[in-house]
C-alpha cells in the first residue's frame, strides 16, 4: 500500500513550495510581498518617507562626478534624518520622513549610510536581481526588505512619501522618476514634494522643454518638480514645496 502521506497533494499549502510558488499563487505572493513588508513597518512607527533615487552604478571614489553626487547624496540623507522627524516618535508614536531607497548599492547606499550617519533608522526596498543588486550594510536590518515584483515594490516607495528626492541614474530611476510623475499627473497620488539633482545633468538627460514644445506633456507639469544642486538646496526646496519638518 502506497504512503498518501508524501505526496505532495497531502502537504498543508503553506509549506508546499511547488504550489505557493505556482502560477495559480501569484495574486498570494504579491498579497505576502506587500503584507510582510507592511507590518514591519508599521511596528517601527513609519509614518512618511522621503523616497531616495539615484545610480547603483556610482561609486564614493569613482570617476568624474560621481564622488561628488555620493557625498551629496550621503549629506542628504544626514540633512533630512536630522531635521525631518526620522530621530524623534512624535505624536501617536509615529516616525516621519524617514530615508526610503531601493536597498541597494551607489546613491542608494549613500543615501542609507547618510541616515545611518544621523542614527536614524532607514528603509531599502530591494529588488531580487541576476546583477547590481544586494542590500547595502546602512539600512536598518529590519527594515531592509527584499521584493521579486518591481510593482509591489513600486507600491512601497510610492504609498508613504512625502517627497521624492532623484539623484543622477539610469533606466531604474528613469523609471521611478516617470512613475511617480505620472502618478501625480494622473491624481493616482497626493501631493509629492519632487527634486532632481544636479539640473546640468537632468537637462542633458531629458529635454523636458521638447515634450513641451511638441505637446507630450503641458507646462505646469514640469512645475511639479524642482532642480537643487546640493544637499542643503535639496532640503530647502522640499521645504519650499510643502515638506513639514518634525525637528
Amino acid at each position: 500500500m502506497d504512503d498518501r502521506t508524501s505526496l505532495p497533494s497531502y502537504r498543508l499549502p503553506a509549506f508546499d513550495q511547488d504550489f505557493i510558488l505556482g502560477d495559480s499563487m501569484r495574486g498570494v505572493r504579491f498579497l505576502l510581498e506587500y503584507a510582510k513588508a507592511e507590518e514591519a513597518l508599521r511596528n517601527w512607527h513609519v509614518g512618511s518617507t522621503i523616497v531616495v533615487f539615484g545610480s547603483a552604478r556610482v561609486r564614493e571614489d569613482g570617476p568624474g562626478r560621481q564622488p561628488f553626487w555620493y557625498e551629496q547624496t550621503r549629506a542628504f540623507g544626514r540633512i533630512a534624518s536630522e531635521r525631518g522627524g526620522a530621530l524623534i516618535v512624535g505624536e501617536g508614536g509615529i516616525r516621519n520622513n524617514v530615508i526610503a531607497t531601493g536597498g541597494g548599492p551607489g546613491l542608494m547606499e549613500a543615501a542609507n549610510r547618510g541616515a545611518f550617519d544621523a542614527g536614524a533608522p532607514s528603509i531599502g526596498f530591494n529588488i531580487r536581481l541576476p546583477h547590481e543588486q544586494g542590500p547595502n550594510p546602512y539600512s536598518t536590518p529590519e527594515l531592509t526588505f527584499q521584493f521579486h515584483y518591481f510593482a509591489m515594490r513600486k507600491m512601497h516607495l510610492a504609498m508613504r512619501a512625502n517627497a521624492l528626492v532623484v539623484f543622477p541614474g539610469g533606466f531604474g530611476t528613469l523609471d521611478e522618476l516617470f512613475e511617480m510623475l505620472n502618478l501625480r499627473v494622473t491624481d493616482k497620488a497626493p501631493p509629492v514634494s519632487i527634486v532632481l539633482f544636479d539640473e546640468a545633468y537632468w537637462r542633458s538627460v531629458i529635454n523636458f522643454d521638447a515634450l513641451v514644445e511638441n505637446g507630450m506633456v503641458d507646462r505646469f507639469e514640469c512645475e511639479l518638480f524642482r532642480f537643487a544642486d546640493t544637499a542643503e538646496e535639496v532640503w530647502s526646496r522640499l521645504i519650499e514645496c510643502g515638506l513639514q519638518a518634525h525637528l
